[in-house]
């Protein structure tokens, strides 16, 4: 008798409805399999970690591979540098993309979702909302999923694009670790007017003496921001908010209150209904595994970037573009192992990277730590940072890190 050919996937549940989710329903979109996303949340509430956000050149090198790139091209404000910034507003290094690709974006995250929304629409993606996911059967031929609400699903094949706190992580492996608290707490805002001159497209980040933010003025004198402060005892998001934002304005002021950086001012042109407590940053541990049987992980339920890498949405569409290439060209069992084959490698010198050398965004995830940096420590980076950009290491990183192409019509083998 001869041996039954593995089938390829033809259908897909992709569980959530953030930006890793829809992006991937795209993408198999493209591949030839039919998709559909299911989002916990309703349609009138949108959550993440911030108003706003960066889609660097490789983000949007893999939206142009399933032809989405218009999404962020159109939305988006061109990002044309970093600057680090010492406590006293000095300039110690930056970071400029190379020229011959697409300047990293900046986008509001309420304007990517209606984009994301209108495109899957437009291509007859359903993204079905308020269905939250409780477990999921996988029977060898296809899986199940059941939602809190009652209802069933059923699909060749599922995808859990339901970040950090994945309810599909632990299914796939149920010895996953969990995230752990990484001894700061986060809070952004937009502002719709300040006093302060447009940074010109220049996106700056501030190692103050006791918190660190990063900001971004626009030409018409609006702005957004973030401060990631050091906090040593661990606490919750609810347990954060709960102090109120009035108060926690005030605590962020007196943090840059000797600060020589326009932190003081952008803080103090912050309604306190405009402040969003984001609670906690979160580390999570590498998985030993993204995939089981007809389940795999995508974006921050695999692979969670630091939020100063500024890399979660970029990495999380590469992923998403890749998954969908595998699951085209092999059935899922191979395709899966392939997937984890291509993104690994990439994830973890990205994630390697984002701690452990000398570039602006990589010290300033160093620096959001539950202990501000004491003034020899600070003098010593201050020293370090110019020299390490002058000799290569700035635009080394943005060569290797930005410029990923994917090529959609390679097959996978």
């Amino acid at each position: 008798m001869t041996a039954r050919t593995p089938t390829r996937a033809r259908t897909a549940l992709v569980i959530g409805g953030g930006i890793a989710g829809p992006v991937a329903a795209m993408a198999l979109h493209k591949a030839g399999i039919e998709a559909t996303v299911y989002e916990a949340y309703d349609a009138t509430k949108r959550v993440g970690p911030s108003p706003g956000m960066t889609i660097a050149p490789n983000g949007q090198q893999a939206l142009s591979a399933i032809d989405a790139a218009d999404m962020v091209s159109e939305i988006g404000t061109p990002v044309t540098s970093t600057s680090l910034r010492s406590w006293t507003g000095r300039h110690l290094a930056g970071l400029t993309p190379p020229p011959d690709l697409p300047p990293t974006r900046f986008v509001w995250r309420a304007d990517l979702h209606e984009a994301i929304d209108e495109e899957a629409a437009r291509r007859e993606i359903p993204i079905h909302r308020g269905k939250r996911l409780l477990d999921a059967t996988d029977t060898g031929a296809g899986v199940t999923a059941r939602f809190a609400d009652g209802s069933l699903a059923r699909a060749d094949i599922l995808i859990g694009a339901d970040g950090l706190r994945s309810t599909v992580r632990p299914l796939i492996d149920p010895s996953a670790p969990t995230p752990h608290y990484g001894g700061t707490l986060t809070f952004t805002a937009r502002v719709t007017e300040t006093e302060l001159p447009s940074t010109s497209g220049v996106l700056h980040q501030c190692l103050g003496k006791r918190a660190y933010m990063t900001y971004q003025i626009f030409d018409d004198g609006s702005a957004v921001w973030s401060v990631t402060l050091p906090h040593r005892e661990p606490m919750t998001t609810a347990e954060a908010r709960s102090v109120g934002p009035a108060a926690w304005l005030n605590r962020l002021t007196e943090a840059f209150t000797d600060d020589r950086t326009a932190a003081t001012e952008l803080l103090d042109s912050t309604p306190a209904p405009a402040l969003l407590i984001t609670g906690p940053t979160e580390n999570m541990p590498p998985l030993g595994t993204w995939s089981r049987g007809r389940m795999t992980l995508i974006g921050d339920a695999a692979h969670a970037t630091p939020p100063a890498s500024g890399q979660g949405a970029s990495l999380a569409s590469e992923s998403a573009v890749q998954l969908a290439r595998c699951l085209r060209d092999l059935p899922p069992s191979k395709a899966f192992r392939a997937y984890e084959s291509l993104r690994r490698p990439r994830v973890s010198r990205i994630l390697k990277h984002a701690t452990s050398t000398p570039t602006s965004t990589s010290a300033a995830a160093r620096t959001a730590s539950p202990k501000p940096a004491g003034p020899l420590t600070r003098a010593l980076r201050d020293a370090v940072l110019p020299v390490a950009t002058k000799v290569g290491a700035g635009s080394v990183w943005g060569t290797w890190q930005f410029d990923h192409r994917i090529d959609w019509d390679e097959r996978v083998d």
